[in-house]
């Protein structure tokens, strides 16, 4: 059993290590006439003589307006991208298209420098503000010599800060 096995699989082996030569087609592949909008092109149309300035295959390009600004409650055949069925449509239709990045048109860029500068100003504004009236905390506390235990109370009163004391901590002498 295991010797049949392993002749189909060398059997397989031989015939998978032949190689295959590779065809030319002689003919380019061609769209199929449903592809086409305006049918099969003439023989006219595809001469390489005529002249063609915009080199788009003579196509009619609409003039160049971006759907952002075509009226939003216009009778349209496709709402969202503002456009009739059978419209044609501009060769930089990816760039004159709703999802295409906005023209911000509301304002001027000497108006916008200025309102960025104003926000500049106030903001460094509020800064020394909050600098002038924020108080400043001491790099190093005070220590006073035998924590001022009389002073402020004698023996088990909370003492202040003496020298030797760890940092940040305020001890409690022993009652």
């Amino acid at each position: 059993m295991a010797s049949v096995i392993s002749r189909g699989v060398l059997r397989t082996s031989r015939a998978s290590c032949t190689l295959i030569p590779a065809t030319k087609s002689a003919i380019i592949q061609a769209r199929p006439a449903s592809q086409y909008a305006r049918g099969i092109p003439s023989e006219a149309e595809l001469d390489p003589n005529i002249t063609d300035p915009n080199m788009n295959g003579g196509y009619i390009n609409p003039p160049r307006e971006k759907r952002q600004f075509r009226d939003p409650y216009g009778d349209w055949h496709h709402h969202q991208r503002r456009k009739n069925f059978g419209e044609p449509v501009h060769e930089d239709d990816d760039v004159l298209g709703m999802f295409s990045p906005e023209e911000y048109t509301w304002t001027k860029p000497g108006k916008g420098a200025l309102m960025f500068g104003t926000f500049i100003l106030a903001y460094m504004g509020l800064l020394g503000v909050v600098y002038l009236n924020y108080p400043d905390k001491q790099s190093v506390p005070k220590s006073y010599p035998g924590g001022l235990d009389v002073e402020l109370g004698g023996k088990g009163s909370l003492r202040a800060r003496q020298e030797g004391d760890p940092e940040g901590v305020r001890a409690v002498d022993n009652i």
